[in-house]
């Protein structure tokens, strides 16, 4: 159940990345409500996953969702850039977290 709390407080940290945006600097009421429900939840799960996940291992796992669950929509979403170069490092961080699962 852990490694369901640890994608879904990942998944989260995406849309509070995201709602940040949105809520352009908490000058937005309703995104900035849910940005900051969304971070609320994130920590909530991340500390649940962390109680049987090594807290090395769900904070990369975490962030590196969070990293690419991010940047992929600020791509889709907000039209920023999709080089070559980003989309390999951002596979890089792809490569990391499932390493880490694997080696976990």
């Amino acid at each position: 159940m852990a490694w369901w709390y640890l994608i879904l407080a990942g998944l989260l940290e995406v849309g509070w990345a995201i709602g940040l945006k949105s809520s352009h600097g908490f000058t937005r009421l309703w995104p900035s409500v849910a940005t900051v429900v969304a971070m609320a939840l994130s920590m909530l799960l991340l500390g649940l996953a962390v109680r049987t996940i090594p807290i090395g291992t769900g904070y990369v796992i975490w962030t590196g969702i969070g990293a690419v669950g991010a940047a992929t929509l600020g791509m889709v979403l907000f039209g920023e850039p999709a080089t070559a170069a980003r989309l390999f490092c951002l596979g890089l961080i792809l490569a990391g977290i499932i390493g880490l699962k694997i080696a976990t």
